[in-house]
């Protein structure tokens, strides 16, 4: 395969997103670990209707999750995530399929998202996820099969 156009720049790295069964377990070891504060707990619930800024494998999709963020001092965050329905997502597919772990590397890109996500789906990584908010996006693609993880291309964070 040739080159990428648009290539990720690893000074855009900005995430490690894991799945972890449970994340009050989970984020109090990681700081126990890390020497860290214990980060708080964000919990994202299903919305009671559609969500039509997310999608999943091309359809409109709505779910649940428990989030726990660790800022690092190099610029990073680690991520960690909790499933906490049966609504579908990127998230209760890598769990059905490969059990807890590291679900995705976060990159920024700026105003090279779109490129950066066309290229990817050209190369045969077709988008799991698409998440709109008002002042950003996030991007799953996915390269788990290829890469062992898949990637979330931000436009920022």
């Amino acid at each position: 395969m040739a080159t990428m156009k648009n290539p990720l720049d690893l000074k855009g790295f900005i995430q490690i997103a894991i799945l972890v069964e449970d994340i009050d377990k989970a984020r109090h070891e990681w700081a126990d670990i890390l020497g860290v504060p214990v980060p708080e707990i964000i919990e994202q619930p299903k919305p009671a209707g559609s969500n039509p800024g997310l999608t999943y494998r091309g359809r409109e999709t709505s779910y649940g999750l428990k989030l726990a963020v660790i800022q690092a001092p190099q610029g990073f965050i680690i991520e960690l995530h909790q499933v906490t329905d049966d609504g579908d997502s990127t998230f209760k597919e890598f769990v059905q399929k490969h059990g807890y772990g590291v679900h995705h590397l976060g990159f920024q890109v700026g105003d090279r998202r779109d490129a950066v996500v066309r290229e990817l789906e050209e190369r045969g990584y077709p988008l799991r996820t698409v998440g709109i908010y008002p002042d950003g996006s996030w991007t799953i693609a996915d390269t788990e099969d290829t890469l062992g993880v898949n990637l979330n291309i931000k436009p920022h964070m």
